[in-house]
Formats: structure tokens, C-alpha cells, sequence
């Protein structure tokens, strides 16, 4: 994983907006329909070669494929793992996802959200919407099918050869991320699950390292799963869910070298209240002790940018990078450059320039959807923002 050395490197969290017809084809591959696999084939191979393109254009030094091949960030194990079957349309299938906690509390704001999304194309702001076509345990869990984990690693190989970015990582799921968007309909017991998870997700990490990228392990289970999955448990059996969640992932990574290897968290990646989110301090401890080298959290909404007070006098081991969120992924205010600097320097105050690397909230594609909440138009002026950001905190951290 290559680090700022000289300045500060900028990246994101890994999900794009789809192009349009790519979309449809993802979309009625998710649902079953029985077409062509070569089209969706082709079409996802020329958006990678795209979105690598315009990352590399747009000033992004360790970029990803976009997520170009996948429905969403948690969801596409559908195709991939043995297993996995449909919840059609069994009773509770809402609760069985996990309703947010603090949507619940206001039900006014949560009746607008549901008004948008019944409209034609309409999107509850990443989130996705319950139906007949979303997966769940039906079995014993394995890896199975590989074609598509191979499709998106020669698609992102093609695109880095051609367009020649500083570093490149792609997106997996953590072993915990997935009790929540694949449910278990088949162990009965959540430690079996997430340990047959762990090895199964085992195969995919490995290899993503084997192709000679960075892997990013997505892990909202440890951040907003504290709000919606386990809202009724107590702060203190949570973080031991936490706890075990990290260990599924260490055992997971142990063939991974920890500095090939970035972790993601996240409270959801939705505009709302957030006022039940899990403070980054009560979470922290457990996440460095996990084996990826680099973390990436949220620091630009306005209900965690004040956490970098918390990490300033926080427990950090020297040999983890942090990569800050300093781009808000579900607004479409552009952040201005100089507000971007002053949030990546504030992080090099605390563990040192080199340890810094720019990053943003989330993903911006984290469901696809036809009406993403950031426009894509605006979503690469954010990029931009973001890198133009980069290069005035690196004149002052460098020159100054």
C-alpha cells in the first residue's frame, strides 16, 4: 500500500454511480432475469476502464473499480457464495434487515424518505428498497462461484495497465457486514455463521492480494449495525459483537500481509438524524486491533467531524495509517479545497503527514440506483475538491 511520502495521496471509499445502462443490466441480473451474461459482461468492463480513467483525470491517486460490477457493496455475495438463496416474500422481511434508529424516532422525516422512494425511480438515500430478490442463508456457506470475482479483476487489472494510478484497491464485505444484508435462515447461531462466513469470504480476499491490489474490508458492522442490527442490545454486548466480528476478520486476513490491507467504517450512508450513532471513541479499541493497516472512517458529516478531538488523545498503534473522511458522501455541497485541508491537516497534527491519507465519507454508488443522493455530475466535482484540497494541505505540511 503506497503512502504519502512526499504528499498527501487521496482516495475514496470504492462505489461510483453506474452508468445508466449498465445499471438495468445489474439490476435484472440481481433479480433473476435470464439474459446474456456477455452484455453485462462487456458494458461493466468498459465502466471500470472509464471510472479508473476519469479517478486518474480527476486528480485521485488510489483508486477502485467503482464497484462497477456489483449491485452493491454487501449484496452481490448472492452471486458468489454457496448458500445463498432469496427471502421472496417471507413475513418480516423489514425487521429482518434492520429498521435505523433514529429514522424510527422521527417518523415524519422517515414518511418523506418512503414518499421519495415510491416514486418512479425513486431512492431512500442509500438504502435499498425489501423485495423478493434479496439474499439470505439457506445453507451451509462456501465459496462457490468464481467467475465473477475473476471478471472484476481482470476488468480493474486492464483498467490500472491503461490509465497507470498511484496504487489501487477493490472493495469486499466483512464477514459481519453480511448477517445483516444476508440474514440467516439456516445456522440458528450467529458465531457459526460469521465463522463459516469468514472462511468463505477468506477465498475472495486472498484473492484480491494475490492480483496485486490493495483490499478494503467494508465493515459498517462495526460503526452503524451499533443503531439498527443490534439497537437492542446494550452498548456493552455490542462491542463484544464488535470484538468478535474483528476476530472472524483477523482469521480471515491471516495470509494477508496487514500493509496490503485497508478497513472500512461507517454509521450508514444516509442523510438523516444519526443521533444514535456509536461515538468513534467507544469503537476505536476494537478496531485497531484489527490486521488491516490502514482505517477509514467519517470525518466530514456534521455528526462526527468533531471526533478527531477523540483521536488526538486515542490509543493509536504507530503502524496504522488513518484515511479520514474529509469529502461528505450524501450531500451535494461541494466542499470547498481549504476546508478539505484544514480537515487532512488537523490528522497530521495527531499521527504525522506520511500516516494521512485523504479520503471520503463512503462510497457514493453504496446501493446502486437510478437517482443516486449525490448527483454523479456533482460527485466528481467533490473528487476534485478533494484533490485540490490534498495539494494545499500538502504545500503546507511539506513547505510550510
Amino acid at each position: 500500500m503506497k503512502r504519502s511520502t512526499d504528499r498527501i495521496l487521496t482516495t475514496h471509499v470504492g462505489s461510483l454511480p453506474r452508468p445508466g445502462e449498465l445499471l438495468g443490466e445489474l439490476q435484472s441480473r440481481f433479480d433473476g432475469s435470464d439474459l446474456p451474461g456477455d452484455r453485462l459482461d462487456a458494458l461493466a468492463a468498459e465502466a471500470v476502464l472509464d471510472a479508473v480513467a476519469r479517478q486518474v483525470e480527476t486528480g485521485i491517486d488510489v483508486v477502485s473499480d467503482g464497484e462497477m460490477g456489483k449491485i452493491s457493496y454487501t449484496h452481490y455475495v448472492k452471486h458468489r457464495l454457496n448458500g445463498i438463496g432469496e427471502r421472496g416474500e417471507a413475513a418480516g422481511a423489514e425487521q429482518m434487515i434492520g429498521a435505523n434508529r433514529d429514522l424510527l424516532e422521527h417518523p415524519d422525516f422517515h414518511e418523506r424518505r418512503e414518499a421519495a422512494s415510491a416514486q418512479p425511480g425513486g431512492s431512500r438515500g442509500g438504502q435499498i428498497n425489501i423485495g423478493p430478490s434479496l439474499p439470505m442463508c439457506t445453507g451451509p456457506i462456501s465459496y462457490g462461484e468464481s467467475g465473477p470475482l475473476e471478471r472484476d479483476l481482470a476488468n480493474f487489472r486492464a483498467a490500472v495497465e491503461q490509465s497507470k494510478p498511484v496504487d489501487g484497491f477493490l472493495n469486499a464485505a466483512s464477514p459481519g457486514v453480511l448477517t445483516k444484508f444476508v440474514p440467516d435462515g439456516f445456522y440458528g447461531d450467529e458465531d457459526r455463521y460469521v465463522a463459516d462466513l469468514a472462511d468463505a469470504m477468506a477465498v475472495e480476499y486472498e484473492a484480491i492480494h494475490g492480483a496485486g491490489f490493495v483490499l478494503q474490508i467494508d465493515c459498517p458492522d462495526l460503526g452503524s449495525a451499533r443503531h439498527n442490527q443490534y439497537q437492542d442490545l446494550t452498548e456493552a454486548a455490542f462491542l463484544k459483537i464488535a470484538e468478535r466480528n474483528v476476530a472472524a476478520l483477523n482469521h480471515a486476513t491471516r495470509n494477508i500481509p496487514a500493509g496490503a490491507m485497508r478497513m472500512h467504517i461507517c454509521w450508514g450512508n444516509y442523510e438523516g438524524p444519526h443521533t444514535h450513532d456509536i461515538a468513534l471513541a467507544k469503537v476505536l479499541p476494537v478496531c485497531m486491533k484489527a490486521r488491516p493497516q490502514a482505517f477509514l472512517f467519517e470525518g466530514a458529516n456534521p455528526r462526527h467531524e468533531h471526533e478527531w478531538e477523540d483521536l488526538a488523545g486515542a490509543a493509536i498503534p504507530d503502524d496504522k495509517v488513518l484515511i479520514p473522511g474529509v469529502i461528505d458522501s450524501t450531500t451535494n455541497f461541494v466542499e470547498h479545497p481549504r476546508l478539505v485541508a484544514q480537515r487532512i491537516c488537523r490528522y497530521a497534527e495527531i499521527v504525522g503527514r506520511e500516516r494521512v491519507i485523504a479520503g471520503t465519507d463512503c462510497g457514493f454508488s453504496t446501493f446502486a440506483g437510478p437517482h443516486p443522493q449525490v448527483a454523479p455530475s456533482i460527485v466528481w466535482v467533490k473528487l476534485a475538491a478533494l484533490a485540490e484540497g490534498a495539494a494545499i494541505a500538502s504545500d503546507r505540511l511539506w513547505s510550510g
